[in-house]
């Protein structure tokens, strides 16, 4: 009897391909882990999170070497013979399917479930609470929810210069005006009380 009730590999993301470099196949990489060594080996596959209209969605791909070029990661993918064929995975995000019970320390490797609920901290105060993440072709958002409303913010190094899971604390310096719809002081006018479950008649 099949059982169906397994759970999904848990996956991290640990990649984005930027752009063709040269004529052979060659791919310019974003590294979001602190281990390449490890991560990035022969023979390693990844799952592609493209838009559905490539050719390449619900694919994986195999790595065949990673090379460094002026200190940027270039990778050379099985089946991507050539530029042509590189340049249809521009942007895409790779993922690799992770024991959930193996610990990571690399710097710039989380989970989404390790991020979302963290504090969301500017200038030492704290602004909101992550609710999720959207990881898009170009950059990843974090989804911020506060007193005003969701906020999007780029994850990127400048805007995201620290995320202590341990802590419990993201730290944003975003530049001014990203987030001047957020108001500078609580309003003082609060919802109307709900009951709790305290407040009953005895």
């Amino acid at each position: 009897m099949s059982d169906d009730s397994t759970t999904p590999a848990t996956q991290l993301r640990v990649g984005r391909l930027t752009k063709a470099h040269g004529l052979k196949g060659a791919i310019k990489l974003e590294l979001f882990t602190d281990d390449p060594g490890r991560r990035f080996v022969p023979g390693a596959v990844f799952t592609l999170q493209v838009p559905t209209s490539s050719p390449w969605h619900g694919k994986t791909i195999e790595l065949v070497e990673l090379r460094w070029y002026n200190q940027h990661a270039v990778g050379f993918f099985k089946d991507v013979p050539d530029r042509e064929a590189a340049e249809t995975l521009a942007k895409a995000i790779l993922w690799i399917d992770q024991d959930p019970t193996e610990q990571t320390d690399e710097e710039d490797a989380w989970y989404d479930h390790q991020l979302v609920g963290l504090a969301v901290v500017r200038d030492g105060v704290q602004i909101g609470t992550l609710t999720r993440l959207e990881h898009l072709p170009a950059q990843d958002l974090l989804i911020v929810k506060t007193a005003a409303g969701e906020v999007m913010i780029p994850f990127v190094k400048a805007i995201v210069p620290s995320v202590d899971v341990k802590a419990g604390i993201i730290t944003i310096t975003p530049p001014p005006g990203l987030l001047e719809e957020l108001p500078e002081e609580p309003d003082t006018d609060e919802p109307a009380a709900t009951p709790t479950p305290d407040a009953q008649d005895a």
